[in-house]
């Protein structure tokens, strides 16, 4: 049985066109060549599925073509980050390594500086708070980028918070008629939660339409659910602006058992795309943010730092509404 030969570098340059040289110079990031060149040889290099051989790299560059992800511990989205993180190390000819690091900030930041003084890595990448006054005196260590995603207890901030989208919900469904309105909030702990709660009151207010208030301050779908139960009798038409799909799920089963009608008495977005949300009935107007793609961009700064080369402009949102079944003809 012939086994079959794993593509080179040789047949990467075949594939587009180009010199060996250039094959080099697009994997490394290295040597004077144009954008559309190395995205044109990444390209040939990821359709025959060639793989840069790191060792026999390290072994006659002296580069470990290894790259550290120093983050907490978390759950799905943190895991699509470091899917995302990953893929894009991969398209630049590196291997990534996770680095989980728990305690403090000053904690975190000492095991860091230990793993950058290794000079194992070519370069590290930070999810989560550090002392940056710290790092900046560790000038000779390994490159350190930091593009904080989380907080201490692994919860979403900076982009990854961004709660613009509830302003677009709210105008749309005021366009279709809604005047009347209720947030059902997240906890306060969370910052995506104080920020979506701060983007609805604004809203609101801008639009001149009647806020019932916040309701809620949890997560749990029962929270939703026990909100709607406690509204009046005369409340619909109303529109609900829940935090996320859990809440939103709950005001379904709410609305249900009040025999309120979903869409009509009352329209109902989430956010978050989990997955049940497009099977429930009605299915559920929702926010997706890609965090596969957040953390492709993290370590396209890091990558970029390390050939030298200007911060890459990130191209359009992380965020997207999906619009279904639960606001009617608002979309």
């Amino acid at each position: 049985m012939t086994e079959t030969r794993p593509p080179t570098s040789h047949d990467v340059a075949r594939a587009a066109g180009v010199s060996q040289a250039t094959v080099s110079y697009a994997l490394t990031g290295k040597g004077a060549i144009s954008q559309a060149t190395r995205d044109r040889v990444l390209q040939a290099a990821e359709t025959i599925g060639y793989r840069p051989n790191l060792a026999a790299r390290s072994m006659r560059t002296r580069r470990s073509g290894r790259l550290a992800l120093v983050t907490g511990v978390g759950a799905d989205n943190h895991m699509r980050m470091l899917g995302g993180a990953g893929e894009a190390a991969a398209e630049a000819g590196y291997a990534m390594e996770t680095h989980c690091l728990e305690g403090t900030a000053e904690d975190r930041t000492a095991r860091l500086l230990e793993l950058a003084a290794g000079r194992q890595f070519e370069g590290i990448l930070a999810f989560i708070p550090v002392v940056a006054e710290a790092l900046a005196t560790a000038s000779d260590s390994t490159p350190v980028v930091t593009a904080t995603a989380f907080d201490d207890q692994m919860h979403s901030v900076g982009d990854l918070a961004d709660a613009s989208l509830i302003d677009d919900f709210i105008t749309a469904l005021a366009a279709a008629g809604y005047r009347r309105f209720v947030h059902l909030a997240g906890s306060d702990k969370w910052a995506s939660a104080r920020s979506r709660r701060a983007v609805y009151l604004a809203a609101v207010e801008r639009l001149g339409v009647e806020s019932l208030g916040v309701l809620g301050g949890d997560w749990p779908a029962e929270t939703g659910r026990r909100a709607v139960l406690s509204l009046p009798e005369g409340t619909p038409p109303l529109a609900v602006i829940a935090a996320n799909d859990i809440l939103a799920a709950g005001v379904l089963r709410g609305a249900a058992e009040r025999g309120w009608s979903v869409p009509g008495d009352l329209v109902v977005t989430g956010w978050d795309n989990y997955e049940f949300g497009g099977y429930t009935t009605p299915s559920l107007t929702t926010v997706d943010l890609d965090f596969r793609e957040a953390g492709r961009r993290a370590m396209r700064l890091l990558t970029a730092a390390l050939r030298g080369e200007p911060a890459p402009d990130p191209t359009g949102s992380l965020q997207r509404i999906v619009w279904r079944e639960s606001t009617g003809a608002a979309a």
